[in-house]
C-alpha cells in the first residue's frame, strides 16, 4: 500500500469526495426539466422517460464492471475514466435537441456512478487506518449529498437560464474533478491482475437491465412483457451465478459476497435504500401541489429544491459522527443508530406533513439516518473483503442501493398513481398517498434495522487494512 503523506492525505479526501457529489447531482439534474421535457426534445413523454431510464440502467450494468477493472488494472485510472464519461455525456447533452442524443448523454453520465466506490476503495488503499473510517463515511454520503443540493440548484438554473446550461455546467465540474484527481489522487499498486471475466459481466449487464426495465417500466407496459423480464433476469442471474461459481476470476466473488458480514450488509443496503428514496418522491410533491388541494404547499420547484437543501448538509455533517460511533461501538451499531432514525423519522411524517417547517424536519433528520447508515456500510463490507477485491465489493453495495431506490420509486410511483383525488380536471395523488408511503419507509428502514441486527458483530475499531499485496501481471 502506497500511503500518502498527511498533507496530501488531506487533499485526497475532499477531491474524491468532490467527485462524489459531482457525479451524484446527476440523479437530480433533469428532475427541474421533466414536466417539459418531451417539448424541448420533440418527443412522447414515453420516449423522454428513457432520458431518466437510461441514466438508471447504465449506472447499474457499469458499477459492478468499472469496479472489477478497478481492482484489475487500477482504481484512480477507472476513476478518471468514469469522470470522462461524464464530461463526454454531459457535453453530448448539452448539444442535444432531440431526444436520442440525450440518451445517450445521460447514459454516458449514468455509466459514471463507480466514482463512488472507486473513490472508497482508494481511500482504503491510501488513507492511514485512523482517518479511514470518517473519510469514507464522507465519500459514501457524498452520494445523498449531490443529490439533495443538486435539485435547488438546477431548480435555478433552469428558471432563470436555457435548459442547456445545466449540462454545460456539469461538463465544467466534471474537468475540474477530472484536473483534481490528476494532480492529487496517487494510483495504488494493489491489484488483482488476471483476465477480465467477460461472460460474467455481459451476464450481470443482461440480468440487470431485465430487472430494472421490469421495476422501472413494468406500471407502462403490459403484464406479460413485464413478467417475461422478471423471468429472464431470473434465468439469467441463475445462469451467470453457476458460471460465477465456476470461472477461475470471477467479475464477482460469489463465495465472498455470500460472507454473512457481506450479504447481510448488501441486503440491508437495498431495504435502506428503498426507505430514503421514499422521501424523494414524497416532500417534492407535497409542496409543489397547489394549497387549494387542502394538503398541497403551492411552492415552486426552486423553494421545493431549498427545503432538501438541510438533508444534504445534515447527511454529509452526520459522515464524521457515523465513523466515531462505528470506532466506538462498530459500523453494524451505527447502521442500525441510522435506520431507526430513519424508520422512526418516517413515522412522525406520517402525520406532520401540513407546514414548510415540519417537512424540513423530516427531511432533515431524515438525512442524518441517512448519513449514519450510509458512512457505516463501507466500512462492514471491506472489514470483510479482501484488500485486492475492495473496489468490486463497494460497487456491488452501490449496485445494491441502486436496485432498492429503483424499487422504491416503481412501488411509490404504482401507490401515487392509484391513491388520486380529482382536482379541477386532472388527478393528483391523494393525502392518503403520501402517508401510506411514508409508512411504508418507515416498516422498510425498521426491517433494515432488523436485518442488520443479524451482522456479525465486529470490534469496534477503524477497518482492518490488511497487509500490502503486490500487483500481479
Amino acid at each position: 500500500m502506497s500511503q500518502v503523506s498527511a498533507s496530501r492525505s488531506s487533499v485526497v479526501v475532499p477531491v474524491l469526495a468532490a467527485g462524489g457529489v459531482v457525479v451524484s447531482l446527476m440523479q437530480t439534474l433533469v428532475i427541474p426539466l421533466l414536466p417539459v421535457l418531451p417539448k424541448l426534445l420533440n418527443a412522447s413523454a414515453a420516449d423522454a422517460s428513457w432520458v431518466i431510464t437510461s441514466t438508471l440502467l447504465a449506472g447499474a450494468v457499469a458499477t459492478p464492471v468499472v469496479g472489477r477493472l478497478g481492482d484489475m488494472y487500477g482504481k484512480r485510472r477507472m476513476l478518471l475514466f468514469s469522470v470522462a464519461l461524464l464530461i463526454i455525456g454531459s457535453t453530448i447533452a448539452a448539444l442535444s435537441n432531440t431526444v436520442l442524443p440525450m440518451v445517450v448523454g445521460r447514459a454516458l453520465q449514468g455509466a459514471a456512478a463507480a466514482v463512488i466506490p472507486l473513490g472508497i476503495s482508494i481511500m482504503r488503499d491510501e488513507l492511514p487506518a485512523e482517518r479511514l473510517g470518517s473519510a469514507t463515511a464522507v465519500m459514501s454520503a457524498s452520494l445523498g449529498v449531490g443529490g439533495a443540493l443538486g435539485l435547488p440548484a438546477a431548480a435555478l438554473l433552469a428558471e432563470n437560464a436555457d435548459w442547456h446550461v445545466l449540462f454545460w455546467t456539469s461538463a465544467g465540474l466534471g474537468i475540474v474533478v477530472f484536473a483534481l484527481v490528476l494532480a492529487f489522487v496517487p494510483e495504488s499498486n494493489v491489484r488483482t491482475g488476471g483476465r477480465f471475466d467477460l461472460i460474467g459481466a455481459l451476464g450481470l449487464s443482461v440480468a440487470l437491465v431485465c430487472l430494472l426495465l421490469g421495476i422501472s417500466k413494468g406500471a407502462d407496459w403490459s403484464a406479460g412483457l413485464t413478467f417475461s423480464l422478471f423471468g429472464v433476469a431470473a434465468v439469467v442471474l441463475l445462469v451467470w451465478g453457476w458460471f460465477e461459481l465456476r470461472v477461475r476470476q470471477p467479475l464477482v466473488d460469489l463465495r465472498t459476497t455470500a460472507r454473512r458480514q457481506v450479504l447481510l450488509t448488501n441486503l440491508t443496503s437495498i431495504v435502506f435504500a428503498f426507505a430514503m428514496f421514499a422521501m424523494s418522491l414524497v416532500l417534492p410533491q407535497i409542496l409543489q401541489l397547489p394549497a387549494a388541494t387542502g394538503y398541497g404547499l403551492g411552492q415552486s420547484m426552486l423553494a421545493t429544491g431549498l427545503v432538501l437543501v438541510p438533508s444534504g448538509l445534515v447527511m454529509m455533517a452526520t459522515a464524521p459522527v457515523s465513523a466515531r460511533i462505528s470506532r466506538m461501538y462498530g459500523p453494524k451499531v451505527t447502521l442500525m443508530v441510522g435506520a431507526l432514525v430513519v424508520g422512526v423519522t418516517y413515522g412522525l411524517g406520517v402525520f406532520m406533513m401540513s407546514e414548510i417547517w415540519q417537512l424540513v424536519l423530516i427531511s432533515a433528520l431524515i438525512g442524518g439516518g441517512i448519513g449514519l447508515g450510509y458512512g457505516a456500510m463501507p466500512a462492514l463490507i471491506m472489514s470483510a473483503v479482501p484488500l485486492s477485491e475492495t473496489a468490486a465489493a463497494n460497487s456491488l453495495n452501490t449496485l445494491m442501493r441502486s436496485i432498492g431506490t429503483s424499487i422504491s420509486s416503481a412501488v411509490s410511483g404504482a401507490i401515487l398513481a392509484h391513491l388520486t383525488i380529482s382536482f379541477g380536471q386532472v388527478e393528483v395523488p391523494s393525502q392518503n398517498g403520501f402517508r401510506l408511503i411514508m409508512a411504508i419507509g418507515c416498516a422498510t428502514a425498521l426491517t433494515a434495522l432488523a436485518i442488520a441486527a443479524f451482522i456479525p458483530a465486529r470490534k469496534p475499531a477503524s477497518v482492518e487494512t490488511p497487509a500490502p499485496q503486490p500487483a500481479s501481471a
